[in-house]
């Protein structure tokens, strides 16, 4: 397919999202955005300093719900529209609007949860049996007890929200409406360069000359701005530290897993066990890599290369609808409908365009549907990386059916488990309906390089490096991008050990996620995948668990991970589900190199 570089004004239309859904407007939007404003004013007004009985805290807490609709409706509005393009000055004007009003309004219901919190026990305990709907939150509201603030700081707190979240805008900004990457030149060729276009296309390109060129050319426009990417990061680990200080948490690392419900033995043991145990696995398999493409030493700019890339075959928007619902089938048909809608009523945003956010992501809107950001390169393995966004759509589809806006929402711990589980069930799909061994090890290696390699390796990696990082800011110390890129080459080079040369240019690779701006986002991938993995392989031999799954789905954030893996038969607590999980992909391994064998003397 061309590399040329589109405006979002010249993509084909059919193939973008249609945010008429949420808004068919800007005047409607407008109008809810103060609508949304007076809600708060209206609630602020009725309710603070009166939240002392059953009653009254259940009927604040119903208004506040149909006030989150309506904000969180606005918010993913604006959002939208930065993520389509960020170079769209009118589109950053109108999510800086939605910020500074959502901030004011913020902190005038700020109130809401510190106030609850300190009523009578008893009359907490009242309000829980009178409402099932609000009990869940209630309860929420009382684990936060012991370190929430004084309402008036929460307050303040909440009206520095946009100050508070400038990092990441600022992440943002530099990364994908500064850095011009222009082009890069290999062969006696020009090529053109970008965010997109180095992790969609060039990463996986085989002539080696191209691909380790624009390796090298990414890499040098990266180091350009790396002080200022770091100055970003810097402060926004300190924020962190600060929030977690003033709130009476012993780290930073004790704050963020509080939110997720989990303690640091799960985190821990996610990336210790996964550092050392499969590290053999995928230095194996990057030696399989080298031996294929015939290259004299393997670098950090070959991990993405293909096993076959003159097999895997084209696949158009169109293509790829078919094979996904085949693939889901197994999650019955109210699933297959959403999927269907989300082809026809255009949930999805498949173009490339300049000032397009990078890699994937689905929003889901309560009462709305959800939107799925894809930049769509026409390759098979792309039916992969949607099978897993629409993981996250039929997840919050269903327990949005389910849950009030307060429960759907799961713990960061979990939240990847149903992404990637969608992956498994189109890999086990295509596994049973070919027999054609090429076929077979291209599935496996998609498999391997795609959803283990990004959730196990290149996430996993990420949470060894942030996990560093962290421990430095508990210390009382900080971290400039020297520090930074020292961090990463070590994590990288103790998962790689001699196998693969780390070349210069790979440690800037904290440079690329923004996950470092969630919390501790990244080891939830891995996290969220061995769940997938032991609910996947528990489904091939037991079809009642497809039911049990679907009621995890449904349950939305009304259980913690340990519960929510208990319904679907995996106990979490223990080493073993991650022990498996590490087994089944050195297993997967192992068939790639057989099959590879087979054909090779075929």
């Amino acid at each position: 397919m061309t590399k040329k570089q589109y405006a979002r004004s010249e993509v084909n239309i059919a193939d973008t999202w249609d945010l008429t859904s949420l808004y068919p407007h800007e005047e409607a939007f407008e109008t809810d955005l103060k609508t949304a404003s007076q809600m708060a004013l209206d609630i602020e007004a009725k309710y603070k300093d009166r939240l002392t009985d059953a009653a009254t805290i259940n009927a604040c807490l119903d208004d506040f719900k149909l006030l989150l609709e309506k904000a969180y409706r606005v918010m993913t509005y604006a959002s939208l529209f930065v993520s389509e393009d960020q170079t769209n000055s009118k589109n950053v004007q109108r999510q800086m609007t939605v910020g500074n009003m959502m901030s004011t309004f913020g902190a005038k219901i700020s109130f809401i949860s510190s106030q609850i919190s300190q009523a009578d026990p008893a009359v907490l305990t009242l309000a829980k049996e009178q409402s099932k709907e609000n009990a869940h939150y209630l309860e929420d509201i009382l684990r936060e007890k012991p370190y929430m603030l004084h309402p008036e700081v929460e307050s303040v707190l909440s009206a520095l929200q946009p100050v508070l979240g400038a990092p990441y805008m600022i992440y943002n900004r530099a990364k994908l409406a500064d850095m011009d990457f222009k082009t890069f030149s290999a062969q006696g060729k020009e090529f053109p360069l970008s965010f997109v276009l180095f992790e969609n296309e060039w990463e996986f390109e085989t002539d080696h000359e191209v691909r380790r060129g624009a390796f090298t050319a990414f890499s040098n426009k990266l180091k350009e701005y790396q002080h200022t990417v770091s100055a970003a990061y810097q402060t926004q680990i300190q924020k962190e530290k600060i929030m977690a200080s003033l709130r009476g948490f012993n780290s930073v690392i004790d704050s963020l897993l509080f939110d997720q419900e989990v303690n640091q033995d799960l985190y821990n043991r996610q990336i210790d066990v996964i550092m050392e145990k499969l590290a053999p696995h995928m230095r194996k398999y990057a030696k399989l890599l080298q031996r294929i493409h015939k290259l004299d030493n393997m670098t950090f700019a070959d991990l993405k290369l293909a096993v076959d890339p003159d097999f895997e075959p084209e696949i158009t928007v169109e293509q790829s609808k078919q094979y996904i619902l085949e693939g889901l089938s197994v999650l019955g048909e109210e699933y297959a409908d959403m999927i269907k809608r989300a082809y026809s009523e255009r949930w999805i945003d498949f173009v490339q365009n300049i000032g397009k956010s990078t890699g994937a992501f689905c929003s889901s809107p309560y009462g709305v549907h959800p939107y799925i950001l894809i930049s769509w390169t026409q390759r098979m393995r792309e039916c992969f990386v949607l099978a897993h966004e629409l993981g996250h759509a039929g997840h919050f589809y269903l327990a949005q059916q389910e849950q009030n806006i307060l429960n759907t929402r799961p713990s960061l711990y979990f939240i990847e488990a149903p992404s990637t589980m969608n992956e498994m069930l189109m890999a086990n799909h295509l596994m049973k309906t070919s027999d054609d061994p090429r076929l077979k090890r291209w599935v496996l290696a998609t498999m391997i390089s795609r959803t283990y390699y990004h959730n196990f390796v290149t996430h996993l990696l990420e949470a060894a490096f942030q996990r560093e990082v962290y421990r430095i800011i508990d210390a009382g110390g900080a971290v400039v991008a020297q520090t930074l890129s020292k961090i990463k080459k070590d994590v990288l080079t103790k998962f790689w050990g001699d196998t693969v040369e780390i070349t210069e240019g790979a440690e800037l690779t904290w440079m690329r996620q923004p996950h470092y701006y969630m919390g501790l986002y990244p080891y939830t991938y891995s996290a969220g995948l061995t769940i997938a993995t032991e609910v996947s392989r528990r489904l091939l031999e037991d079809p009642s668990a497809i039911e049990d799954w679907k009621n995890v789905l449904k349950a939305g954030g009304t259980q913690s991970p340990v519960e929510l893996a208990k319904m679907a038969k995996v106990d979490i607590t223990t080493d073993q589900p991650l022990l498996n999980t590490i087994e089944h992909i050195g297993h997967l391994i192992d068939q790639i190199i057989e099959l590879t064998v087979q054909i090779e003397n075929t």
